[in-house]
């Protein structure tokens, strides 16, 4: 019950599964590309929505968006299942990997025994693939560990069956055919298009550039309007969601950088290499956003790293954000 499965180590689960499901059809694509076609950039901030009575930030697309537009764009048909018994769903897993057939899977962090105790969290929106078993032990393709990893029969059970907010409910998916290379070329068009849009165009001003801006003038108002312990809370979780949950804010913004570099290489067009480095940069700005932030958070911040400081950050990187997908759509649309 094994198949020889490409693993390779990824910056990020879900456009590493896809990357690595991919290339197990034979289709070689890089993480990045796959994060690319499959428009994962992209920023939101909703103080409508709270996670232990803090609003949430977001750097990318909803979690399932990525793998769905990927393997769309690139004519690919994928089977989808969830179950609501969890012994009927451990029961589909084994019968699709006996027959050699790598099986994608959302799961709860929490319950990976694999995963350091550290980062054993409550997030339910993780990916990885199955390929194997050997006994009571399955064989795992986990994109954010450097080697394959094994999880029981147990623990892989609580993990997809998790409950709580984003619960996986048994979900599994696996690719049908391989993706169409004459697909590629219009796959990344598409995939610059959609990214261009929502962080220019997003019509309700919390998300794209809009919505940068928009924390950043809350970001300023914070510890007034909250006092300095609530405000440090806040800006902690917005450097969490940015350095700590899946890449983050400067990591997206990194990889979508190395996406634009195979994206001129196959467009031919080199301005796009100048819009990754541009890229690059304000990705190398978020980081020190995070720094900054985090000193605040410890109560180890300059003048320089005080919060009208770090939203004066954010809007320059709002603004540089803004002229790079400019000049991206530009270069679409030509």
């Amino acid at each position: 019950m094994e198949s020889k499965f490409p693993h390779r180590h990824s910056a990020h689960c879900e456009s590493g599964v896809t990357s690595n499901l991919m290339c197990y059809q034979g289709f070689e694509i890089s993480e990045a590309m796959s994060f690319g076609i499959g428009s994962g950039l992209f920023f939101g901030y909703m103080p409508f929505l709270k996670v232990n009575n803090i609003p949430v930030t977001t750097y990318r697309i909803l979690p399932g968006g990525i793998f769905k537009r990927a393997t769309s764009r690139l004519g690919v048909k994928v089977k989808r299942q969830r179950f609501r018994n969890p012994e009927k769903g451990m029961q589909a897993l084994d019968e699709l990997i006996a027959q050699g057939i790598p099986v994608g899977a959302q799961v709860g962090v929490y319950w990976l025994n694999y995963f350091p105790p550290a980062l054993r969290f409550h997030f339910n929106a993780h990916n990885l693939v199955v390929y194997g078993k050997r006994g009571d032990e399955y064989l795992i393709s986990d994109p954010v560990f450097d080697d394959p990893v094994t999880c029981s029969c147990e623990d892989l059970m609580e993990a997809r069956f998790a409950k709580g907010a984003l619960a996986p409910k048994g979900r599994i998916y696996y690719l049908l055919n391989k993706p169409n290379q004459a697909f590629l070329k219009d796959a990344i068009v598409k995939g610059i298009k959609e990214v261009c849009n929502k962080m220019l165009r997003f019509p309700i001003p919390l998300f794209g550039v809009k919505g940068i801006r928009y924390l950043a003038k809350q970001l300023q108002r914070w510890p007034e309007r909250l006092g300095e312990e609530r405000a440090n809370h806040y800006l902690g979780q917005v450097i969490r969601a940015q350095e700590e949950i899946g890449t983050g804010g400067a990591g997206f913004r990194f990889i979508y950088a190395a996406f634009l570099q195979e994206a001129a290489e196959i467009l031919k067009k080199d301005e796009l290499l100048n819009l990754s480095e541009k890229l690059t940069l304000i990705g190398d700005r978020w980081r020190e956003f995070a720094l900054g932030g985090a000193r605040n958070c410890k109560g180890k911040a300059t003048l320089e790293e005080s919060y009208p400081k770090l939203a004066e950050i954010l809007v320059e990187c709002a603004d540089k954000e803004a002229e790079v997908f400019r000049g991206l759509r530009s270069q679409i649309v030509s």
